[in-house]
């Protein structure tokens, strides 16, 4: 059974870096043959896909946020993290990570693992 885990700060300041960092049970990032996933999703634009990594260290970001994106891995503690830099309010949204099957995941598949999600909110 695979458990995924996010954790981070729930507010930050605009113009700060957002942090998050996805803790995996049950699977190794190292070996997994699929996508180590950040999704988030706001009211205003659903669920977004934002980025993910696998286990050969590729990444792969949306090309709206790519500028601002950082995604890593670190084998040694199974987890595998999040920076988005230069946040607004607009960043506002519950963040996910996921094992996911596909590489762009705009909706939760059944065959997919998914972390609860963390409420981050961007404000002064």
């Amino acid at each position: 059974q695979v458990q995924l885990q996010e954790s981070g700060p729930g507010l930050v300041k605009p113009s700060q870096t957002l942090s998050l960092t996805c803790t995996v049970s049950g699977a190794s990032i190292a070996t997994s043959l699929y996508y180590w996933s950040w999704i988030r999703r706001s009211p205003g634009k659903g669920l977004e896909w934002m980025g993910a990594i696998n286990n050969a260290g590729s990444i792969w970001y949306s090309p709206s946020l790519k500028t601002r994106t950082s995604i890593s891995m670190d084998t040694s503690k199974n987890q595998f993290a999040l920076q988005l830099s230069s946040v607004t309010p607009e960043d506002t949204a519950v963040y996910y990570c996921a094992e996911t099957k596909n590489l762009i995941t705009t909706e939760i598949y059944d065959d997919d693992y998914w972390g609860q999600g963390t409420q981050v909110i961007v404000s002064s």
